[in-house]
């Protein structure tokens, strides 16, 4: 097997654009997927950065983890919501199985890493970070080493939801920039086995410019001047790849390149909770004149069954009696509800009248197990093309304005992933099968380690899918 195993990691990463559309435009890329194996990874359910990035390199799923999104209910109180960070991730990670393995492990920006933790290794914090004046390295001393080689460390973009797309480019760029330089550092002058790094950037660039690059997009303008903003900045993390490859021997490293999920053009929003009051599920004690966050309006509980959150999926709750303090549905009825409300929501049509794909996930249904408190549904829909929106002020279900902020896209539940192995050369093979908790088990199989018993995925190895 492999001496060492290298991953880059770009968020977001979509393939049917990169192996499709940009491959030639990709040189260092092109060259591993012509001795490699590559294609789709399937993201999990809901395919977001939080946790998805977790599940692949713990090979379990949201569940498991506990990690339903950025944002999770601490308690069963209506406003007990807390963003999810690296300290709710309990199960192992693949670089804390190596380490028990006496194996060295160098992370720069994987997602779920902040605050940082002990590991074998070296660790960069991830996009999560608060800002540099939080601690975010493992050693802490690792820190002053960077600010004195490199500069000041970017954790991510700072301000990405505005409408100065060439502010917005110009920050993805520094930090991009400065991301690489501290990985080249690290693994230049760190012992490593392992080494990771997730660059942010991809996902930034895609929910700004979006609708300038792609056709499909509804307010796509064919030669608008940021049209190529995207391939270019492909470009540059090719370049990135090409520099960062010279550090480490072909003949003895094993290479992926891998995102978390993909990107998508993004139709409209759903407005899920102007959706329920029109169902009579949701009541507030006075509807406000403007566009409003569900959080800063008053709910009436004791007529209100369910209400709802938004983002790239819809999160739905259920006022229970006996779980929520004010429930109005009664526990004995709750599974039926459930159910009910589901086939409801999963025949929402457009505002043309067009049935929309959408499917309502029930998590004891979805996952292995669940840990700590789910959401009651997890709503995907139209496969993505539209997203949540959790406001309320527009008497409309439809809305096709972010209420967050400027976002051109949608996350998309096919990432990618290339394996390059030098002891199995594979002449690009394409394989779309594969699942991102099929990473996990890869590493710790290239770098000849037990893989535990409880992961969900199967090494790309094991599979026979790289063989002599």
């Amino acid at each position: 097997m492999a001496k060492k195993v290298l991953i880059i990691g770009w968020d977001c990463a979509p393939p049917d654009w990169v192996f499709d559309k940009w491959i030639d435009n990709l040189p260092t890329l092109k060259s591993l997927l012509k001795k490699g194996l590559y294609g789709n990874l399937r993201s999990t359910i809901p395919p977001i950065t939080v946790p998805a990035w977790q599940c692949m390199l713990t090979s379990k799923d949201p569940g498991q983890l506990g990690v339903y999104g950025f944002r999770n209910r601490k308690d069963y109180s209506y406003d007990g919501q807390y963003f999810s960070n690296g300290a709710d991730i309990l199960e192992p990670a693949v670089w804390d199985i190596l380490g028990k393995n006496n194996k060295k492990s160098i992370l720069v920006g994987v997602p779920q890493t902040y605050p940082p933790r002990e590991i074998n290794g070296h660790m960069v914090t991830c996009f999560l970070t608060p800002s540099i004046k939080s601690q975010y390295t493992y050693p802490n001393e690792l820190r002053d080493e960077i600010e004195k080689n490199i500069g000041e460390y970017i954790p991510d973009v700072k301000h990405f939801r505005t409408e100065d797309r060439d502010f917005i480019l110009k920050q993805i760029y520094e930090a991009t920039k400065t991301r690489f330089q501290t990985f080249r550092h690290l693994l230049k002058n760190k012992e490593w086995d392992f080494a990771m790094i997730v660059e942010m950037g991809t996902d930034r660039i895609h929910h700004s410019f979006w609708k300038f690059l792609d056709p499909s997009h509804p307010k796509y303008e064919k030669g608008n001047k940021y049209e190529n903003v995207i391939p270019e900045y492909y470009k540059y993390l090719d370049n990135e790849l090409a520099e960062t490859l010279k550090l480490v021997d072909l003949n003895e490293t094993s290479v992926m390149v891998v995102s978390d999920h993909g990107a998508k053009a993004m139709v409209g929003g759903i407005c899920i909770n102007e959706w329920l009051i029109k169902e009579g599920l949701l009541t507030l004690k006075e509807y406000p004149k403007t566009f409003t966050p569900i959080e800063k309006l008053q709910i009436d509980w004791a007529k209100t069954k369910v209400w709802g959150s938004g983002g790239y999926y819809a999160r739905i709750f259920l006022n229970v009696q006996g779980r929520e303090p004010n429930g109005q549905i009664p526990a004995n009825e709750y599974k039926k509800f459930r159910a009910e409300l589901k086939e409801k929501i999963e025949n929402i049509k457009d505002e043309q009248g067009r049935k929309l794909a959408t499917i309502a996930y029930i998590p004891e249904e979805t996952y292995k197990d669940v840990k700590r408190i789910p959401p009651d549904l997890i709503v995907i829909f139209d496969e993505l093309r539209w997203r949540s929106v959790g406001s309320v002020g527009i008497n409309s279900a439809y809305t096709y304005e972010n209420d967050t902020g400027p976002d051109d896209a949608n996350h998309a539940q096919e990432g990618m992933y290339l394996l390059y192995n030098p002891k199995h050369i594979l002449s690009g093979k394409r394989n779309d099968k594969q699942h991102l908790m099929d990473i996990a088990p890869t590493v710790l199989d290239l770098l000849d380690v037990n893989i535990p018993s409880d992961m969900q995925g199967k090494s790309l190895v094991e599979k026979n899918l790289v063989t002599q």
